[in-house]
């Protein structure tokens, strides 16, 4: 993924513990893709991601009326 080469995803990624990690990708991975989607650009604020996991941010249920169809 294209955000896996930025030294700010990094930097964000490893200020949260190991456990958290994988919770993060997953924020960043939805978000780039729905702002590529939504506006042509997967612009992200990785800090801000990663506070929002810090915070307790989870996925807790499936889509519902989406505006993006994901293929």
């Amino acid at each position: 993924m294209e955000f896996e080469k930025s030294d700010k995803y990094y930097a964000a990624r490893n200020s949260l513990p190991k456990s958290l990690q994988q919770v993060f990708r997953q924020l960043v991975e939805e978000y780039a893709y729905h702002t590529h989607i939504m506006y042509g650009r997967g612009y992200v604020a990785y800090a801000v991601l990663a506070e929002l996991v810090r915070q307790g941010w989870r996925p807790s249920a499936d889509p519902v009326n989406s505006v993006v169809d994901r293929d």
